[in-house]
């Protein structure tokens, strides 16, 4: 998804945009939000049973045979649609951008970004096989920049994504963040560098 060169270019802009404001930036791609594993297999099983209904109308097979013939097809749909790139073409879109978004949430969380003090956490998170961008800001930040902001940086950074620009979509994205949490979170006495200013990857 993103090399370690601009894995490192992206750590030092967080690093960068935190300095200016009392925030905290992670940065998490996903190269794919869920597995969906059981709506192929559904969908898979669910065309092997409309198998035996020709075969019945317009064959004199036996049961038996019938019964081997849908079984040979639902392990070749199930082997055919678990193909990756079938895999996720028959996933609704509205499906895989609620498995997304679950995903960005899990990642809040277990990122600590819920518990920073002053509540200033900002997750930008890329599920880059659904061409899904979501930023997720915490309480003590998301009221105060309000909502057209922080979409216009999403905007931005699934252009850069569909143009194959995902490492400069999120230098971007950062910069832009940090520049909502200068001037809505400042640095404050006392301030420390609470979560790791690194891009976290998730290969499954």
């Amino acid at each position: 998804m993103i090399s370690e060169q601009d894995r490192h270019r992206v750590s030092q802009a967080i690093h960068e945009a935190e300095k200016g404001s009392s925030g905290e930036i992670v940065v998490v791609l996903a190269r794919q939000a869920d597995s969906y594993r059981a709506i192929p297999i559904a969908l898979g099983l669910f065309l092997a049973l409309l198998v035996p209904w020709p075969l019945i109308w317009l064959t004199e097979l036996g049961p038996s045979r019938i019964f081997l013939i849908q079984l040979a097809v639902a392990v070749a749909l199930n082997a055919v649609l678990a193909w990756p790139p079938l895999h996720l073409a028959l996933i609704p879109g509205s499906i895989k951008r609620a498995r997304a978004h679950e995903a960005a949430l899990r990642e809040f969380s277990s990122h600590g970004l819920s518990r920073t003090q002053g509540r200033t956490g900002v997750l930008i998170f890329v599920a880059a096989a659904e061409h899904y961008a979501e930023i997720i800001a915490d309480i003590g930040i998301a009221d105060r920049a309000g909502p057209a902001v922080w979409e216009e940086i999403i905007a931005e950074l699934i252009a850069a994504i569909r143009q194959d620009r995902l490492s400069d979509g999120l230098m971007r994205a950062v910069q832009h963040a940090g520049l909502i949490l200068a001037e809505h979170a400042p640095p404050q006495a006392h301030d420390a560098n609470e979560l790791p200013d690194k891009v976290v990857i998730l290969d499954d």
